[in-house]
């Protein structure tokens, strides 16, 4: 191509312009373009030497692109990126650059949630304030988190991040391409507990057994939660949370606790809807199902079985993490006067 270029500046030299030099030199019709942008920067530079340039000139992302692309998320923030790229004839990938290095913009993936009035958001808020003074005077140590969970024998998965590496889809086996499910699968409900020091071992609910108030208290309160302060807390008395239902907060489970363990966290104090104040439900449930449910069960037994091996291989500094989060997260309520934080 230097050649070229040289030879077309030396016609240009001898007086020639740049149709006579098209016809002298026999280039086909897509190269009269590169003769006059020769004689351009000859013209412009004295050489015709290249400019030093950053790296591949940009073709497709545009000003004008990134313009379109900025005003149809405005109209629509839902918008398909790989619809839009169709729409405007251009690759997937160009479309992904400009909303991320130029409109310095991200896709996220909406979340299903409970739906909250403003009454609820006014609870949530309020009482956030007084669970994070109460922190503050007792502190993490001393809190007792806890919540109930139904577990199934069906392999846990997470269709957004459950990726398999190979080559080809059809050299993947089937066990590990498919993810099996049944109508109605056999299932066990699961109560637990854990603080920044320690966790309760697993509580599991008898099959067909519904958690009333006495259940409650005869499976769970008398037998875990009234030891505790001789156990895992050293004597000390401590903070124990439950969600909002209907068992935790009947009159003679409240009235129990008064009784048995003044400091817990009473029906009037912890915010209602509120899942993502729990470090269980936010963290620890989690982790628990993705070690346990790795693959499928063939009975309730083996389900079991395997609970209980993974909650003891749990390391106490997850279980702190999640604990440490709890202040964080009420916060992050009082900042959004009680609406969502995830």
């Amino acid at each position: 191509m230097e050649q070229e270029r040289s030879k077309i500046i030396e016609l240009f030299q001898a007086g020639k312009n740049p149709s006579e030099i098209f016809n002298l030199l026999k280039f086909p019709n897509s190269r009269r373009k590169f003769i006059t942008r020769t004689i351009e920067r000859y013209e412009v530079t004295g050489g015709i030497i290249d400019k030093p340039r950053s790296g591949r000139p940009r073709s497709v992302t545009t000003q004008r692109l990134k313009k379109v692309v900025r005003q149809r998320i405005r109209r629509n923030p839902r918008r398909s990126m790989s619809k839009m790229a169709k729409e405007l004839r251009v690759s997937r990938r160009s479309i992904g650059r400009v909303v991320k290095n130029d409109l310095h913009m991200r896709s996220f993936k909406r979340k299903r949630v409970h739906h909250i009035t403003t009454l609820v958001k006014a609870k949530r808020a309020s009482r956030s304030k007084g669970l994070l003074k109460r922190h503050a005077i007792h502190g993490l140590n001393s809190f007792l988190f806890s919540d109930e969970k139904l577990f199934t024998i069906e392999e846990a998965t997470n269709p957004q991040n459950d990726r398999i590496i190979s080559s080809s889809i059809s050299s993947i086996p089937e066990e590990l391409r498919y993810v099996s499910r049944i109508q109605n699968p056999l299932s066990v409900m699961v109560w637990a507990g854990i603080s920044s020091i320690g966790r309760t071992p697993l509580i599991f609910v008898p099959a067909g057994v519904k958690i009333d108030t006495r259940t409650y208290r005869e499976l769970i309160l008398e037998p875990v939660i009234q030891d505790l302060s001789k156990t895992m807390f050293s004597g000390k008395p401590f903070v124990f949370q439950q969600d909002g239902a209907p068992a935790h907060t009947s009159n003679a489970t409240q009235a129990w606790l008064r009784s048995n363990n003044p400091d817990f966290i009473q029906k009037e104090e912890w915010p209602p809807y509120s899942p993502d104040l729990n470090p269980m439900d936010y963290s620890i449930w989690s982790i628990l199902e993705t070690r346990a449910c790795l693959k499928s069960h063939t009975n309730i037994d083996s389900l079991k079985k395997s609970l209980c091996r993974e909650w003891e291989r749990i390391p106490q500094e997850i279980l702190r993490a999640a604990v440490e989060a709890f202040p964080k997260r009420l916060k992050a309520v009082i900042e959004r006067k009680g609406g969502y934080i995830e």
